[in-house]
């Protein structure tokens, strides 16, 4: 007979190996702690039998956001699929959610998994994959709204709570709850120091508000807890680096790409897209990163099958080829996701209506700007700024956006927007020197005083 997990969720096992293998494989997806897959196939040979098993690694694959595990994901899914007699009512709406991102429907799953969250508040693994697709959609309400509803039902004994809690603070601070967001971050360390989300979402409160010695030094104090056998080491390390950035410490960010943002460091498109963002941020304030972005554009698969599969990732592999000088393979790069963006088989996905909004206007003004036409850029991008966040990412990682136009407005006539953007940013933000070198660049007075 089935039997229940850690927080009451009914499962399709009566077996507690494969249940207690599930329950350490879920706890590495929402800490980072080395992938899932081994507890998973421990899972699996411990009751066959068991759809989860193949369906949690399915939807883990698939939150890589890698065209190149997407065969593995179906596979995964389609040997859960064939176990779907023994499902509980709550395994099969996992069952179809995961199908629909298969299928690019990111919205349709995270309602799925929303409905799913009424009957059972407790589902963890509803709540990480909800989350994380959230954010690819850039859907800042839901990052904060989701874990709200849920937390009350939560023990704050359960091992999972800080994490979840780290979810809730993360939303937050994408919402600009700023304060709110800084305590929920720092609440979730003090119940459980090994939550790296939770060092993220803090870390982000920093970055937004211009604390970068402050942010630094919050990275480096929690550093023993996600530099070692964490998967979001290398996000963290490019938080670090945007700190650098922030006070105009090139040599400092170069360090740190190279030790950590570069080779071997970089495995998965997720990884190569921090490493662009900040190779990008680098060329724009006109250091020469040319032979780092044509090693990362060289060791990035950018073929027929990575191009437009997701828009965000898509905007940072322009970035780095027009970086490394690649004004051709960039054109051509342009040309396939704007190909597959249009392709009537592919309309029911999420990208569909992302590259055709936000992506591929803002490929064409970084295109525009690299050939020299600053004006066409900001025309390019300005109309879409306001949009930028449906094709997912934090506000920190669409800041590219607002970096570029203020590259555009030095560059070109467009004075005033330059202006209007520092304005807007000093209200946000403390002045940093890198906001003082922009104010420089575009001639704004009052930013300049600041």
């Amino acid at each position: 007979m089935s039997a229940p997990d850690l927080r009451g969720n009914p499962t399709g096992t009566a077996v507690a190996a494969a249940r207690d293998h599930a329950e350490r494989a879920l706890w590495r997806m929402m800490s980072f702690y080395d992938t899932p897959l081994a507890d998973l196939d421990a899972a699996a040979q411990a009751d066959p039998q068991w759809a989860m098993p193949p369906l949690m690694k399915a939807g883990f694959l698939l939150s890589l956001t890698e065209p190149a595990l997407v065969d593995e994901a179906a596979a995964q899914l389609a040997a859960a699929q064939a176990l779907e007699r023994s499902c509980t009512p709550r395994e099969r709406a996992h069952l179809q959610a995961v199908a629909q991102v298969l299928e690019g429907r990111w919205t349709a799953a995270c309602r799925t998994w929303d409905t799913l969250l009424l009957d059972h508040p407790r589902d963890a693994l509803a709540l990480q994959w909800a989350h994380l697709w959230d954010f690819y959609r850039g859907d800042a309400p839901a990052l904060r709204q989701r874990p709200a509803r849920v937390l009350p039902e939560w023990d704050e004994a359960d091992p999972l709570y800080a994490h979840v809690l780290a979810l809730h603070a993360f939303g937050l601070e994408e919402c600009n709850l700023y304060p709110q967001a800084e305590e929920t971050g720092r609440r979730a360390l003090q119940i459980e120091s090994r939550v790296p989300w939770a060092v993220h979402a803090v870390a982000h409160v920093m970055e937004m508000q211009g604390r970068c010695e402050e942010g630094a030094v919050w990275l480096r104090q929690h550093q023993s807890v996600w530099t070692e056998g964490n998967g979001f080491a290398g996000h963290l390390w490019w938080h670090k680096a945007l700190f650098r950035l922030e006070v105009l410490d090139f040599a400092g960010v170069l360090r740190l790409i190279d030790a950590h943002l570069s080779g071997e460091s970089l495995q998965i498109t997720l990884q190569r897209v921090d490493a662009a963002a900040i190779l990008w941020r680098l060329h724009l304030l006109g250091q020469d990163v040319q032979a780092a972005a044509r090693a990362l554009a060289d060791g990035w698969p950018l073929d027929d099958a990575n191009a437009g599969y997701y828009a965000f990732n898509d905007v940072h592999a322009m970035a780095v080829l027009l970086a490394a000088g690649e004004v051709a393979r960039a054109e051509s790069w342009l040309a396939r996701c704007a190909e597959r963006a249009m392709a009537a088989d592919d309309a029911r996905r999420v990208n569909h209506a992302m590259a055709r909004e936000v992506g591929l206007p803002l490929m064409r003004g970084l295109l525009a700007l690299t050939r020299g036409d600053a004006d066409g850029a900001a025309d390019l991008i300005h109309p879409v700024r306001g949009l930028a966040q449906r094709f997912g990412g934090s506000h920190a990682q669409r800041d590219l956006i607002d970096q570029t136009l203020l590259a555009a407005a030095a560059r070109g006539s467009r004075r005033a927007l330059g202006r209007a953007l520092l304005n807007e940013r000093l209200l946000a933000k403390a002045a940093t020197p890198l906001t003082r070198h922009w104010a420089e660049r575009v001639g704004g007075r009052e930013a300049a005083r600041a």
